[in-house]
This record gives structure tokens, sequence and C-alpha cells, in this order.
């Protein structure tokens, strides 16, 4: 069966959700079955154009005829799932939807894309959610949990770190008997960096030796300066700023605890947070903000701790804890590890998608 890739964002895009979608392509079963019509050059939308999704309808037509495809597999609910919903009533072909979290959340806002929203996904053969989290909300706006299947990201097993790296970064930075705690990621408000910073001079009080590295930027990267030096916190904290993949993992090794206390604010909500396996792949304990899909990626006591994202007490009870006892982060690392490597290869994950399509195979 052929199958067409219909979305947004796909590499070089960079995200989760374009993540999500080019490692769906690398490890589909039958390579030469699966295509991708995704929106480079801009040829799916047209800012310009009302309804700019116009030119993903003239697209999609063109794609399934050329490549005679038998399934569509929209990765936005909108717009492009419109657009396959539409066709799929003049061509012959069926499609499925993946949805990760906050799409699913915007396709809502209004009545009148929340009456578009539901006409897509009940004449979906599929509903693919990216977590339990969305499973659940989808569960609940369609008043029933049939052709809902929960398929959530994957990770590179293979990751590695560069030993040298690992050693300039230590030395560099003057972390030689210090314990580093550590947050990767996109730097918006629902990350929970700036709780971590308020518990930092309560944490500082018993464990003194640790050291807060941040990676990444985003919009709120000034608030976040800004918070540091109001609460003096310049010798403990480290803003590193972007950083590639080879540096990025030099630090997930080097690190004693990760931290990354999502949390919901109005619609945006954390999808899942594949960092926090990327953390346990390195043998790493993690602290999570019980929200969102994070309970997909976190089980508190077996490869992290779950706190209130929104309760500094918790989140400060929760790095004392595990910044005390070795033996418990090296226990919850340990048990991450072989979790994440059991559970969440990309190879088992897609296949679970390949079947859905392909049931007869």
């Amino acid at each position: 069966m052929k199958t067409l890739l219909f979305t947004l964002e796909y590499p070089p895009f960079y995200g989760g959700v374009a993540n999500y979608y080019g490692n769906l392509v690398k490890y589909w079963p039958q390579p030469g079955e699966i295509f991708v019509l995704d929106n480079s050059g801009n040829r799916l939308v047209k800012n310009w154009l009302l309804p700019k999704w116009l030119p993903a309808i003239r697209q999609l037509k063109k794609e399934i005829k050329k490549n005679k495809i038998d399934h569509v597999v929209a990765g936005n609910i909108l717009p492009l799932g419109t657009a396959a919903y539409f066709l799929s009533k003049r061509m012959n072909f069926k499609y499925s939807v993946i949805l990760h979290g906050m799409d699913f959340a915007f396709a809502c806002r209004t009545p009148r894309k929340r009456w578009l929203t539901r006409k897509i996904l009940k004449k979906a053969e599929n509903v693919i959610c990216a977590n339990s989290y969305t499973a659940k909300l989808v569960g609940n706006f369609l008043g029933s949990k049939d052709r809902i299947i929960i398929v959530n990201p994957g990770i590179d097993n293979r990751i590695t770190h560069n030993v040298e790296r690992v050693t300039q970064i230590k030395e560099g930075y003057n972390l030689k008997g210090k314990l580093v705690l550590l947050t990767v990621g996109r730097l918006v408000k629902r990350k929970g960096i700036d709780m971590v910073l308020a518990c930092l001079p309560e944490v500082l009080k018993q464990t003194p030796n640790l050291v807060y590295a941040v990676i990444g930027d985003g919009p709120e990267e000034k608030n976040f300066k800004k918070l540091v030096a109001s609460l003096k916190l310049e010798r403990n904290v480290l803003t590193i700023g972007n950083a590639d993949d080879e540096e990025r993992n030099a630090w997930l090794e080097l690190s004693d605890i990760f931290i990354m206390p999502a949390r919901k604010i109005n619609d945006d909500f954390e999808g899942f947070g594949i960092v926090y396996l990327e953390a346990n792949l390195a043998g790493k304990p993690v602290i999570a903000g019980d929200s969102g899909g994070v309970r997909d990626a976190v089980v508190d006591g077996l490869n992290g701790l779950m706190v209130n994202p929104e309760n500094k007490e918790e989140i400060t009870a929760a790095i004392i804890k595990l910044a005390k006892d070795e033996n418990l982060r090296e226990k919850l690392g340990r048990q991450g590890r072989e979790r994440t490597m059991e559970g969440f290869s990309w190879k088992k994950q897609i296949e679970k998608i390949y079947n859905l399509i392909n049931p007869a195979l």
C-alpha cells in the first residue's frame, strides 16, 4: 500500500513534530511505499489567499495521482486535515490524522473550527495521538475512543557522547566537584525554568555545590536572565544558549540530574517531552512537571520524580532529594535507560503506525 505523509512540519524544519515525521519516514518498514508532501517552498499554504490552504488541495490531488496513493497521513489537522477530508470525498483514498497536543487544542478554539475538526476526525480511518493526554481530550471531544490510538515519539538509541567534549566542558566551566542540574529546551515559560530558578536559593542552602545549566534559546531568555540577577544566582546558573548535538549530548552525559517542570499555560502544554528520554538514555534521573503528555515519558519513582509544576516547595524537595542521594540518582537513571531502550525505539513506534494503516499485513 502506498502511503503519503501530508505535513507542514518536516525536516529540515526544526522541532518535535518535524522530528516525529522525519523518523516516521526514516523507519517506515517499506521505504519505497512512503512519500512526503510538505510545505517546502510554501507550496501548501499561501498567506495571501483565502482560504490560505487552497493550494494544499491542488498539491494533494496531484501527488495522489502521480504516485497512486492509497492512504494519506495528515500531520496537521488544520489546515491539512481539511484538504484530506474534502478531497477524500471525490477521490479513492483513505486518510488518518496524527495529533500531538497543541494542534488539537488550537483546532478547538472556535465553533467553526470545532465543527470542522469533528468532521475530519469522524471520517478518518485512524486518529493517532502522540500521547495519552491528547488521546483523552480527543476521546472526550468525540464521545468515543474508537479508532483513537496512542503512538508515543521514539528515540534514537544510538545517541553517543564525545569524551573529549565532556572533559572540555567540565574544565571550561570549572565543574569539578560540582553537582550539575540541567535543563535543555526552548526558553518559553511553560518549560518551568522560572520555577527552578525560584527554588534555587533554598536548594543551595542544603547543596551549595550545585550548578544549574540551561541550554536553549527563546522568547523568555531576557526574563530568565533578569530573574537570575534579581535572585543573585550568577555564580550558580550557566546560560549556555543554543548548542549543537555534540555539545548537548556532552552536557547530558556530565549532568547529575535533568529537570524540566513543564506546566500548562492556556492551550500550551508539553505534548510528550522527548528530552526526558534523552536524559534517561544518558543514565540520568529526571524531575518532570505533571502536566500535558509528560506522564507517558516519565513514571514517578521509576525513571524520575514527578512534581506539581506550580508548587515551588515540591520542586525544591525533589531537587534536594536527588541531590543528596547518589544511590537514588543511579537507580532512577539506570531504570530510565532500560525503559527507554526497551520501549521507545523509533523502529517499534513507526511499526505501530504502519500496522494500523496496513492491517492485512
